[in-house]
């Protein structure tokens, strides 16, 4: 049995786990590609999303399909805080901007915290009436608000200008704002779910009931993790819509939600470092088979590419890993100091013999 760690060894190994992703996100900035950054941005604005989703349903069970709604309330308020007001006047020709959003101008780091606290706000007001119902009636509860959302931005013209959406985004985001708020993310979560506030959650999770029966206050945990998901879900919001500079209402479809949800089952209902790697397979993943659907030679045969064909052999390739691996990739444990340097031991073990 391997010897376990300190508290401040593994403090030690933390502080320069972090250090090196610092310096590796530097280079990266400096001297990658455009094309590489950005994927690496994806990469760490989809580990938001999928930690902040997996906190609803892995963490505390509630089967909640309305994430999409959230990002899309931070997108749109951080894009409404950010956007200067000279291009607020150009783009809002059919209905002018309501006020004070007309008025308004602020720097990138208030808007995002402002977007997440407006994103926490509805995800209270939706979480309060919806969290009464349970199993399949909350799942068709939480679609329906994250698509009421959504149709709400297309007919809002002098809030969201509509099915025209918003171009001139300012390009805020990079790999410093994305990945520093990803580490914040998953810091947050990870600490939540440690406490015995999350101990808490994961008994709602396993039995509601018998949670209920040892003195834990069901609802407003299940209000308050909502809550705490949804904030993220817009802070990600917030950090794509000023990484892809354009927004409209159809950026927030239900396949949204569903891809993010591909991350977390991919990765492990109930493991945040399953919805990271699940995030990075899925975004990566998506990238590599792009060249499906472009024209490519197999030694005699000529392939014309599909349009589409990446997602149909990933969902293939989806449903071969959930035959194999039902519970995910990391099913629903988390990758410590301790199990790396267990993993390590027992492979110096195997190469003595």
């Amino acid at each position: 049995m391997s010897k376990r760690l300190s508290v401040k060894t593994k403090t030690i190994l933390t502080i320069l786990f972090v250090i090196l992703m610092a310096l590796l996100i530097t280079v990266a900035d400096k001297k990658a590609s455009d094309y590489v950054v950005l994927i690496l941005n994806l990469i760490a604005i989809n580990i938001i999303f999928a930690v902040s989703l997996n906190l609803i349903n892995g963490m505390t069970g509630i089967f909640s399909l309305g994430h999409a709604g959230f990002i899309a309330i931070g997108a749109y308020t951080s894009v409404l805080l950010t956007l200067p007001i000279e291009q607020k006047e150009i783009t809002y020709l059919i209905k002018p901007l309501i006020s004070p959003f007309n008025r308004i101008e602020l720097p990138f780091l208030p808007a995002i915290l402002i977007a997440g606290l407006v994103s926490a706000g509805f995800g209270y007001l939706v979480a309060a009436p919806s969290l009464r119902l349970i199993g399949d009636y909350l799942a068709i509860a939480t679609l329906g608000l994250g698509e009421t959302i959504r149709v709400i931005a297309n007919n809002a013209w002098s809030i969201t200008n509509g099915a025209l959406g918003l171009k001139g985004i300012p390009s805020y985001t990079n790999l410093y704002w994305s990945w520093g708020w990803a580490l914040i993310t998953v810091v947050a979560i990870a600490s939540l779910v440690s406490s015995s506030y999350g101990r808490a959650l994961k008994a709602i999770r396993e039995d509601p009931i018998a949670a209920k029966a040892m003195g834990i206050n069901v609802f407003s945990h299940q209000v308050m993790s909502f809550v705490i998901g949804s904030f993220f879900a817009g802070v990600g919001g917030a950090l794509w819509a000023h990484l892809i500079t354009t927004i409209d209402p159809k950026s927030f479809a239900f396949v949204r939600t569903f891809e993010i949800l591909i991350m977390v089952v991919l990765g492990g209902l109930g493991s945040i470092t399953g919805s990271i790697i699940g995030a990075a397979i899925y975004t990566v993943g998506l990238e590599f088979l792009r060249v499906l659907e472009s024209p490519f030679k197999i030694w005699f045969i000529n392939y014309p590419g599909v349009p589409g064909m990446r997602m149909v052999v990933l969902s293939v390739l989806l449903i071969v890993l959930m035959l194999f691996w039902q519970r995910g990739i990391m099913g629903r444990n988390e990758l410590s100091w301790d199990s790396i340097v267990s993993i390590f031991a027992k492979l110096k073990r195997g190469g003595k013999r």
